[in-house]
């Protein structure tokens, strides 16, 4: 008897050590919003870059590892645009340019970089105005091909059904994944506008146009629509992969896509807005082509909701993404603080991280992680996310690992005890290593490259400075590389520093 119990109890002891080992792997991002944000306008050059870095420091010490920066809100642009006009929440006015000119978007790929972050550049389709009072400058497109323009409630929108507004789109894109090191494009759930009560969004002349030619009969208009956010979507991936195939294609959709009295295929929700009936955005269809790379399923409410369960929608979502990267899009005021006053941040935290169909995380809203409510910051760095993770691997686009490292040294210099080390070339660009995986462990402990306990920081550049310590106890250290997918590469041989 006395055997089966120490038998359990050890048992019990591996389980439990194994359930609380940190992941290796995983997606921790968060969005930074520059639509309707006017304290930029309020701030020099230099003091909105220092706002950048010291927005970016904040996520670093959160662990986060991707961030999802917002340069076109409203048919305009947070970066030097060859189409599109700079935006009135940068400057103030539209196509005003900032003085001295600088680009934010090239600013923070840079800095992310430095910290060994992804920067996924988030676009929105078809907005172009938030309201009737905005003013367009007077080269914008819609003063040149008006027709390609509804206006629906009190915001102009490109109108989805029109080829060229698609092409517009398109182009769009393709010049920042040509010009710029993105690591990815992101769209959020502003497809198709949000319904407005007793208003019918304004695109029977289009339909009257182009349904026959599309495939669709006289009254399947909301199929018609769906199946122009479908054609946008899949064409948008192909155009981006053919540009760079690293780039990623990550869509963040509302958080229902229907409801089960729609479809029994659906999830166990009921009324408000769904993706398919209201925004005509088939997600699920989505995924399941292949057609997008991740997807972040915005699931805002709280355990508990009577219309929309995070925990019903999480499961939905987990059961239906197809072999897909899938990150949960989180509020962070309603994890931290439920409408009943208590925190659910664990227990969410708990089942993203126990459900294997479920890759990471992405915080609402990056501004509101920097003000850290309820010490969300704090539980983040000092207990969720205490470990780097690597982004997780996107095997469909590259699996194959960079070469390892070679010559990697320990050395004494005046700032400190560094690490060095030399990437081996590549020809390809896949191939290149874009990072560096720095692990240390005790001097007769075996290399575990899956133990993130022992994973000390990912870097950009070949060195590491080793932090200062009073403690002169020797390490075993080595270092892998990744790939721009973040594929890594065995271990380098070890040193003893």
């Amino acid at each position: 008897m006395k055997r089966i119990i120490i038998t359990l109890v050890a048992l019990f002891v591996i389980c439990a050590t194994h359930a609380q080992q940190p992941p290796k792997r995983e997606f921790r991002g968060t969005w930074i919003h520059t639509v309707n944000n006017r304290e930029y306008q309020k701030m020099t050059s230099e003091e909105m870059q220092q706002h950048y870095r010291n927005v970016l420091d904040s996520f670093e010490i959160a662990g986060i590892n991707a961030v999802i920066f917002q340069v076109r809100p409203t048919a305009d642009a947070f970066y030097v645009s060859n189409y599109e006009p700079w935006s009135r929440y940068f400057t103030g006015e539209q196509g005003k340019a900032p003085d001295p000119v600088w680009d934010p978007l090239a600013f923070l790929i840079e800095e992310c970089h430095n910290r060994a972050m992804e920067l996924h550049a988030w676009f929105n389709p078809y907005r172009v105005t938030c309201n009737d009072t905005e003013v367009l400058t007077e080269d914008h497109l819609y003063f040149k091909k008006p027709y390609l323009f509804l206006k629906y409630g009190k915001q102009l929108y490109f109108d989805p059904g029109h080829p060229e507004s698609r092409e517009f789109t398109l182009q769009v894109i393709a010049d920042v994944v040509k010009r710029y090191d993105i690591d990815g494009v992101h769209f959020d759930d502003y497809f198709y506008p949000y319904k407005i009560r007793y208003e019918e969004f304004p695109d029977e002349e289009s339909f009257i146009k182009y349904h026959e030619a599309d495939g669709f009969g006289r009254f399947q208009k909301n199929d018609w629509r769906r199946n122009n956010v479908n054609i946008l979507v899949r064409d948008l991936n192909q155009t981006i992969k053919s540009i760079k195939p690293w780039v990623k294609f990550g869509i963040s959709p509302f958080g229902i896509w229907r409801n089960k009295d729609m479809d029994p295929a659906a999830s166990d929700t009921q009324g408000g807005v769904t993706n398919y009936d209201d925004l005509f955005a088939d997600i699920k269809l989505w995924v399941e082509k292949g057609w997008i790379d991740y997807n972040v399923p915005q699931l805002y409410w709280e355990i508990g909701h009577p219309r929309a369960d995070y925990a019903t929608l999480s499961d939905w979502w987990s059961e239906n993404n197809f072999g897909q990267q899938l990150y949960i899009g989180q509020n962070l005021w309603v994890s931290v603080k439920a409408p009943d006053g208590t925190s659910q941040l664990h227990t969410k935290m708990k089942m993203v991280r126990e459900n294997p169909n479920i890759h990471g995380n992405v915080w609402w809203s990056g501004y509101g992680m920097v003000r850290n409510p309820d010490g969300f910051v704090d539980s983040l760095k000092n207990e969720y996310q205490k470990y780097p993770a690597l982004v997780p691997v996107f095997k469909h686009i590259d699996n194959i690992p960079p070469a390892p490292v070679k010559k990697l040294t320990g050395k004494n210099t005046p700032n400190g005890k560094q690490l060095r080390w030399e990437a081996t070339p590549a020809q390809n660009e896949m191939d290149k290593a874009a990072f560096f995986c720095v692990y240390r462990f005790e001097t007769n402990e075996p290399i575990n490259l899956e133990d993130a306990t022992k994973l000390q920081k990912i870097v950009r550049n070949p060195v590491y400075i080793i932090p200062q310590s009073n403690n002169t106890k020797k390490y075993k250290y080595v270092v892998t590389a990744l790939d721009r997918l973040y594929n890594e590469s065995k271990a380098s041989k070890a040193v003893i520093y």
